[in-house]
């Protein structure tokens, strides 16, 4: 894959899985994401989101290993969880990187002692990392990147509020939501997380892309009551 000044090992992962040319998606947000500079990515379904989070979580963190985890990525379900860890562990083979990944049916004991040993990306659902985070107190002061990944599901499951809890945990990182398509929630979660933030907006490429149909139908008002109370 020619990405400009990408990670020769990453590179080399990259083609052995078949994956030897970049498309619009990740040639166009690579350097900005590369940066550190917060960013909303706006994209149909099937147009590489996932995989483009991976990629670029590799070439940030590759190189370096530390026992507090550099990268939160925060994603719908199990299987969501279970599918991007498999591609870390394609992509990042020979990395040095400890990825793991939470479910709301794994064991809470276990997940917590497993992480406080020393991991480098943690992956989990809203409602796990949220109870992690709130009781088992993780050093979060090394944490290089927050990533949301569909956040407009995420956000129709109601989970603003223990996102933006996870989120008003972390002093500084770099923030980067992932979005299906801009939506009034998605516009507020924006303007409460994200600082200037880089917009992109792949949506109209649909010929490019699989198309999604889905549409934002349920109110905000409660949610973001829940909102202001927790701040």
């Amino acid at each position: 894959m020619k990405l400009k000044k990408i990670n020769e090992n990453l590179q080399e992962n990259l083609q052995e899985n078949g994956l030897t040319d970049a498309n619009e998606l990740q040639q166009e947000t690579f350097s900005t994401l590369k940066s550190g500079a917060d960013c909303l990515v706006i994209a149909p379904n099937g147009s590489g989101k996932t995989t483009t989070i991976v990629i670029n979580v590799i070439q940030k963190l590759a190189g370096s290993t530390e026992e507090s985890p550099r990268a939160l990525i925060v994603v719908e379900d199990k299987t969501k969880v279970l599918e991007m860890v498999a591609l870390f562990e394609s992509y990042g083979k020979n990395s040095g990187l400890e990825v793991y990944g939470v479910h709301d049916k794994g064991d809470m004991d276990y997940d917590k002692n497993y992480v406080s040993t020393g991991i480098d990306i943690l992956i989990g659902t809203p409602n796990k990392l949220n109870d992690m985070f709130s009781t088992a107190g993780y050093n979060v002061n090394r944490l290089r990147m927050f990533i949301i990944d569909d956040a407009d599901t995420l956000l129709k499951l109601r989970h603003e509020t223990k996102i933006m809890r996870i989120s008003s945990s972390i002093a500084k990182t770099q923030r980067i939501i992932f979005t299906d398509a801009l939506t009034e929630r998605i516009e507020i979660l924006v303007d409460k997380m994200l600082v200037e933030p880089y917009e992109f907006d792949f949506e109209e490429t649909e010929d490019d892309f699989e198309e999604d149909d889905s549409a934002e139908e349920s109110d905000f008002e409660e949610d973001e009551n829940d909102l202001e109370e927790e701040e």
